[in-house]
């Protein structure tokens, strides 16, 4: 294609050359730069890409974007003036991933266009409910692909995930690959962060989804405060034709601000057009049940195996968004029960495969923060187990208070926490763990201490009574463990394989 082609949607100035010119590739990693390249300088946190200008020009690129004024770009005066790029055309953009978005739709061919597209957005449940709507769809004989945390899915592909969305390049490059692999829509999580950063941008999504809203992502190098958050997370309903909303959260009302699409809501409330009635939580058999009846604009019993009212509004959101595709009930009632998301309230089978063991339950989740854990914890309550059992450790080389924030979470609301290791990084995973038993003694709750994480979940599993509900938290969907910057292969549920290998005597 030309460099004007893939600029068609893009506001720009030439400051020098033309563009009418053929491109081969559109980069905007310096190393990936070579003859024909369109390269795309972003400024980031960390590093600036205008600083690989001379380098992208000796690696023949045919023409650089950048957002910056040609005397704030070190060296690049000199370098136009001295006739250095003469086969160079130079780009300025006001944003240059802004910029990115809309050239990538242009380079991979508008590819969304093909697509049903839908966003989903919130604090929490995304990744749960992407899973819902993508098995649910695929059921009923439309094929979706999946973006998210913990994988992007096109067909029978999977592809590890690095962010919860990509840089916007890749998920134009994703959205062609679905197309050109016969799906019919693509769901995916978006995060604030990619709101922000203008990862999504030039896409009109079919469906926004708002799930829930709480501080979370606030810092030095995400969002300056919660209204920021919020402000970010709004957005998204005003890139998208209908919108689909937790009526229930407080924050409903700043994340509407703005909104130019059409509104649907769930809920238990009773304004809600999708909300769940008569709602019970059971544990059995090693399983967690959640049951409810959903009524207004549609109605019928829903059974999930997932616990929690979290997943009675993920099941909701779901449920009134596959209503838009006319999937019919059965279809729906049949898929939910069967929804399984790696990391994410997974229930793994355990007791019973071990000879004599008492009947408890196990379960992996991602919940690595104190706001995630409360809210996990006070959540299994509801089933109320034996014993509810905690195991967790804390990442090295992030906040310190989060340490003692979890531990103090972990002793009020559980009956036993196991403090372990996370990913320890560049620290020393017993000056964590030291950490974490701080917060621990702020509260009431029995705790045992035991560093190495599989010999913790060996631990939990030897000793569990009838009853118990044991959560392994923090690592999720994650098969690593990170250490002084190598990511070693650790998954937790090969961790419970050998124990359970070991409680049968093997």
């Amino acid at each position: 294609m030309t460099l004007e082609d893939l600029l068609a949607n893009t506001e720009y100035e030439l400051i020098k050359g033309k563009t009418n010119k053929e491109i081969t590739s559109l980069v905007y990693d310096s190393r990936k730069a070579k003859e024909g390249s369109v390269f795309v300088c972003m400024s980031g946190s960390i590093r600036d890409a205008h600083d690989f200008i001379p380098e992208v020009i000796g690696r023949e690129a045919s023409a650089i974007v950048i957002e910056k004024d040609v005397d704030r770009i070190n060296g690049l005066a000199n370098l136009l003036e001295m006739n250095s790029t003469a086969n160079v055309t130079f780009i300025k953009v006001k944003n240059s991933r802004r910029a990115l978005a809309e050239m990538s739709a242009a380079y991979f061919g508008y590819p969304a266009g093909d697509l049903v597209t839908i966003g989903v957005t919130g604090t929490k449940g995304k990744t749960t409910t992407t899973y819902m709507i993508k098995d649910i769809l695929d059921k009923a004989g439309i094929p979706t692909g999946l973006i998210g945390t913990v994988e992007i899915i096109i067909g029978d592909e999977y592809i590890h995930s690095g962010n919860t969305t990509p840089e916007s390049f890749m998920v134009q490059n994703y959205f062609r690959r679905m197309v050109d692999a016969g799906m019919k829509a693509v769901v995916m999580e978006v995060s604030s962060q990619a709101l922000m950063m203008n990862r999504v941008e030039g896409i009109t999504f079919d469906y926004g989804i708002f799930t829930n809203l709480e501080p979370d992502h606030i810092g030095e190098n995400e969002h300056k405060d919660f209204e920021d958050y919020m402000y970010w997370k709004s957005t998204l309903f005003q890139k998208c034709k209908t919108g689909i909303f937790n009526c229930d959260s407080e924050y409903l009302e700043g994340i509407l601000k703005g909104h130019t699409c059409s509104v649907e809501t769930i809920g238990i409330s009773e304004k809600a057009d999708f909300r769940a009635a008569d709602i019970s939580f059971k544990q059995e058999g090693g399983k967690l049940e959640t049951r409810y009846k959903v009524e207004g604009k549609a109605n019928f019993d829903v059974s999930l195996n997932m616990p929690g009212m979290f997943s009675v509004y993920n099941s909701l959101t779901a449920i009134a968004l596959c209503k838009h595709f006319n999937v019919s009930d059965d279809i729906i009632k049949k898929t939910l029960p069967e929804v399984y998301v790696k990391g994410r309230t997974e229930i793994v089978d355990v007791s019973s495969r071990i000879k004599g063991a008492p009947n408890f339950t196990v379960m992996i989740d991602y919940a690595h923060n104190a706001m995630a854990l409360e809210s996990l914890l006070t959540t299994l309550r509801v089933y109320k187990p034996g014993r509810l059992v905690c195991l967790f450790g804390c990442g090295g080389n992030r906040a310190r208070s989060r340490r003692f924030e979890m531990g103090e979470v972990s002793s009020k609301l559980a009956d036993l926490t196991v403090v372990t290791s996370d990913n320890p990084r560049f620290e020393e995973p017993e000056a964590i763990v030291e950490d974490i038993i701080t917060g621990v003694k702020k509260a009431s709750g029995e705790y045992v201490k035991i560093t190495d994480r599989k010999e913790a979940v060996k631990y939990v599993i030897k000793n569990a009574k009838e009853g118990d509900l044991i959560v392994l938290a923090g690592k999720g969907h994650e098969d690593y463990q990170e250490i002084r910057g190598v990511k070693y292969h650790m998954d937790e549920r090969e961790l419970i394989d050998l124990a359970v290998d070991e409680c049968n005597g093997k």
